[in-house]
């Protein structure tokens, strides 16, 4: 019974005393949502210990297109780039953030790249130029991405002021983001509204 106890009150040490959600929705000037948008919230005290996402750090070629089009990663993940399609892809990227090549393969085969450094990395195929997509590399484990809806949510964030940072590779503006600060409740959800328009897309994969 003492060590349950005691284990229980490790775990409530470990978890964030005050902690709310943030829902975020980002809509064009005309209202309508915009999705596959990233919303990174900084909190105030943001540590630095390592963090996972609950989904899989994957780019996948199927389709004649990557899957899927906008990934958030965090610093330091191995990201794998498996081909699914009956054709051989070239992967690559200019990025400041990540720079590589992975030559030719084909079909069932997989290749792996690690990133190591926070920003923007755009993806391209040098055999099919119309395949393009998108990896933000964040230094936050409060991250998400923007569903049909143009609704991000963030749970578990700590209560009190934070920065929040929305990144759309079309996103007109500088840097493709928008910024916002946000109070963050000690429990329940703040409602935050965005709004941005986008630009027609480009097909030049080293412009981050």
């Amino acid at each position: 019974m003492r060590f349950l106890a005691s284990l229980l009150a490790a775990s409530t040490l470990a978890a964030p005393a005050w902690a709310g959600d943030i829902a975020l929705t980002l809509t064009n000037s005309a209202g309508q949502p915009i999705g596959d948008a990233v919303v990174m919230v900084r909190p105030q005290g943001l540590g630095r210990e390592p963090f996972r996402f609950p989904w899989a750090n994957r780019m996948a070629q199927q389709g004649m297109k990557f899957d899927p089009f906008v990934l958030i990663v965090p610093v330091g993940a191995e990201v794998v780039f498996p081909n699914f399609d009956p054709v051989r892809h070239h992967v690559y990227s200019f990025s400041a953030a990540k720079t590589f090549e992975l030559k030719l393969y084909s079909r069932e085969e997989t290749r792996r790249v690690r990133f190591d450094k926070p920003g923007v990395v755009a993806i391209g195929c040098n055999i099919h130029d119309d395949m393009s997509a998108f990896i933000r590399v964040v230094d936050t484990p409060f991250a998400a991405k923007s569903g049909a809806n143009g609704v991000a949510l963030i749970r578990g964030v700590p209560a009190g002021q934070a920065q929040v940072v929305v990144w759309h590779p079309h996103l007109k503006g500088k840097a493709g983001e928008i910024t916002l600060q946000a109070a963050v409740p000690a429990s329940g959800t703040a409602r935050v509204a965005a709004r941005g328009d986008l630009r027609a897309p480009r097909l030049s994969h080293g412009a981050y």
